[in-house]
């Protein structure tokens, strides 16, 4: 079967109330997303530091459970670029990029990129016909991520 059949490319776009250097400060932190990101259920760093490979869990309203590995492959805080390489149920990679909203004072714009093939057998077996609940599966994610990022800039719980 063609392997475009299991390939997902998603963009979000998040409007938040905090500057740049915050979000920023909070994406940078994935050890901590389960504290503010209902889905993202755990998160395993490895002891090397961020730019080493870390592993998470992650369950959106589908009853399924994916494994992920993470490993940071750019850190630029001045240009707000987070990105990731991932392995495990999913490969390819994952990418923020922070800047000032247009819109309002203060405000910041993240936005999330992410290109990923499906590898997890079962997975695979659910693709073709399962893509457009796959899709919602991860837009429902990503909004539930965005409230909680914004809650969590909101109480100031951004400083380390």
């Amino acid at each position: 079967m063609d392997s475009k059949l299991y390939r997902f490319r998603f963009r979000s776009v998040w409007r938040l109330s905090a500057p740049p250097e915050r979000v920023f400060a909070v994406l940078e932190r994935g050890e901590e997303y389960p504290a503010w990101w209902p889905q993202v259920k755990e998160v395993h760093d490895s002891e090397g530091g961020p730019d080493e490979e870390g592993r998470a869990r992650i369950r959106s309203f589908l009853p399924y459970d994916l494994w992920i590995t993470g490993r940071g492959t750019r850190r630029d805080p001045v240009a707000g670029v987070l990105e990731m390489e991932i392995g495990g149920d999913l490969a390819g990679w994952a990418r923020w990029t922070v800047g000032r909203s247009s819109v309002g004072r203060g405000g910041s714009t993240a936005v999330y990129e992410q290109q990923v093939e499906v590898r997890r057998p079962l997975l695979r077996l659910l693709t073709p016909l399962g893509r457009p609940l796959l899709r919602a599966n991860h837009a429902w994610m990503m909004r539930a991520g965005r409230r909680g990022l914004q809650r969590r800039l909101g109480r100031g719980l951004d400083d380390g």
